[in-house]
């Protein structure tokens, strides 16, 4: 199989989960051999990271990779759709310090991508095949990956909360071709409990209930009031959120997506089966390193 990478530029535009500013995200096709890279042009010299695992610097509470002082956040979305899609090159530039978080799902950048089509380029592509099980685990919080040998790429997500509103919950994606019917419209999620010291730590300026499922557990009006934004009733289901769940799992589907996300910091396409107990930035990334 031969590398690809997209057929023509495409943009997005919308706020950024932290930062709340308007920032544009233009991909770009890209050389073969380049892999994913990020280009800050908001800076001076317009410098580049490469979206590879030993360039993250952080995972609370998204995956943020950076270069000499310089970061870009909250990439997990659109690397998601990028390895989804079998793209090996493609060159970001962003005008702020996050991608833009969108719908607080990949769905955009998949609709995006199969808008502009792939180009096929002439390298082969370099996989990486696991040849015996791999495991990390974090006995702190439970969480656990294991990888597993196999001729194709699938993943297993069980997702445990212990609470009255989200408990256990198992998604899978056997096919990675089923990835943008099955995957990427799941939004990223949060607990009431979550917002306000996010909130005080000057981080989701741009959050609002268009980009996240927010799980309902105490003093609603009050964190309205202190994000600045309309106070809400919850729904029987304990969802505080415009717009219906697309499906029953939705938050394991989304730690799906993160995963994927993530594991794209490889560089590569992996062939294996992976199994994850738990899964976060933290140690999703503990993996791809």
């Amino acid at each position: 199989m031969n590398q690809q990478t997209i057929n023509e530029s495409f943009s997005v535009k919308g706020k950024g989960l932290h930062s709340g500013i308007e920032i544009t995200a233009v991909f770009n096709p890209a050389d073969e051999n380049t892999g994913y890279r990020f280009r800050r042009v908001d800076l001076p010299e317009q410098p580049v990271i490469e979206a590879i695992a030993e360039n993250v610097v952080d995972t609370t509470p998204g995956t943020v990779i950076g270069r000499k002082g310089v970061v870009i956040s909250t990439i997990e979305h659109a690397m998601a759709a990028l390895y989804a899609a079998g793209i090996d090159n493609c060159l970001i530039d962003v005008d702020g310090p996050e991608l833009p978080i969108l719908d607080g799902s990949a769905i955009i950048y998949v609709e995006n991508i199969e808008r502009v089509g792939l180009k096929e380029q002439k390298a082969d592509k370099d996989f990486y095949y696991v040849r015996s099980r791999i495991e990390v685990s974090d006995p702190e919080t439970g969480s656990s990956i294991i990888v597993l040998p196999d001729d194709d790429f699938s993943v297993d997500v069980k997702i445990d909360f212990k609470s009255k509103v989200l408990n256990n919950q198992f998604a899978t994606l056997e096919h990675i071709d089923d990835y943008a019917a099955e995957v990427a419209s799941s939004r990223t999620f949060v607990f009431v409990r979550e917002i306000e010291p996010l909130v005080k730590n000057n981080l989701i300026k741009g959050g609002d209930l268009d980009n996240a499922i927010v799980m309902q557990q105490s003093e609603l009006d009050h964190l309205a009031d202190l994000m600045g934004v309309a106070r809400k009733n919850v729904s029987e289901l304990g969802y505080l959120n415009e717009r219906p769940i697309a499906h029953e799992n939705e938050p394991a589907r989304h730690k799906l997506l993160d995963l994927i996300g993530d594991i794209a910091l490889i560089g590569r396409p992996l062939k294996g089966r992976i199994i994850a107990t738990r899964p976060g930035h933290s140690i999703n990334t503990s993996l791809a390193k």
